[in-house]
């Protein structure tokens, strides 16, 4: 199902609030206490780049992945206002699950709940592939997602969100449906943009399918794609995940055979 359709346009206007800075010092931290040393990122569903542009002014060179056209056209439109930094970045639309790096890296990573849009299992499983494939030996394959436990127990419920620039104001209203049988929410968005100049509005409706996870079906998931998780967490906080955990981290390292041969 297409997603981040029209809704891109205004991508990093509706998340300005977001501390992509806190968030990039975390990964930055998560790399270094269990792969120091690593240079090379590949970041699977990189929206504009938000992360990727900090990341690289900490050292890392990155190749950001995203399925919108319009998100990649904003994060090369970035390219031009990060000087000594552009080197290190590179931006391609592409799907995550059919995508195939042709050069291999220390980290992969897949940020903002991208993981919970591969709403089956086959989505998973490719999205997986497309990881193990350019991992590094000791390589680090990074990711959050919703958490099952959580989404069950404090349940979804409708949020409205009001953010504004010098030409734009968007009320975004978002009402979930959930399927408990599928493991999934359906995030029904409505967005109410307003042009300030103009007073014109334009109203975009959206559905994003959500899937919540749980710990055993990654651990199982992941381990059937040549992947073992070594870590697992609250996003942010490091906190074991409970009820009220609805974002948590995993990460995963190439299995080893009994011979300590890596599989490829």
């Amino acid at each position: 199902m297409k997603v981040f359709d029209k809704y891109a346009d205004y991508y990093d206007l509706i998340y300005k609030d977001k501390d992509y800075a806190a968030e990039a010092d975390f990964i930055d931290g998560l790399i270094k206490k269990h792969h120091p040393g690593a240079k090379t990122i590949l970041n699977l569903g990189c929206g504009t780049g938000s992360h990727d542009f900090l990341l690289a002014q900490k050292g890392y060179n990155i190749k950001g992945i995203d399925c919108s056209e319009s998100n990649i056209k904003k994060a090369n439109a970035k390219l031009t206002d990060v000087g000594e930094y552009k080197n290190c970045l590179d931006f391609q639309n592409g799907d995550i699950r059919t995508y195939r790096a042709n050069k291999t890296y220390d980290i992969v990573i897949s940020l903002f709940h991208v993981i919970s849009y591969q709403i089956t299992n086959e989505d998973l499983k490719s999205v997986f592939e497309t990881v193990k494939i350019p991992l590094n030996k000791n390589g680090l394959f990074i990711f959050d997602c919703w958490y099952g436990p959580a989404v069950l127990h404090v349940r979804p419920e409708i949020r409205i969100k009001e953010v504004e620039n010098n030409r734009t104001r968007i009320i975004r209203i978002a009402e979930p449906e959930i399927f408990p049988n599928e493991n999934k929410v359906h995030v029904n968005y409505r967005l109410l943009v307003v042009d300030k100049v103009t007073n014109n509005i334009t109203e975009i409706r959206e559905t994003h399918p959500m899937r919540y996870l749980f710990k055993p079906e990654i651990d199982e998931l992941l381990f059937a794609s040549g992947l073992k998780v070594v870590e697992c967490a609250e996003w942010m906080t490091n906190k074991s995940p409970g009820f009220d955990t609805w974002s948590i981290y995993f990460i995963a390292t190439p299995q080893m055979d009994t011979k300590q041969k890596y599989l490829r």
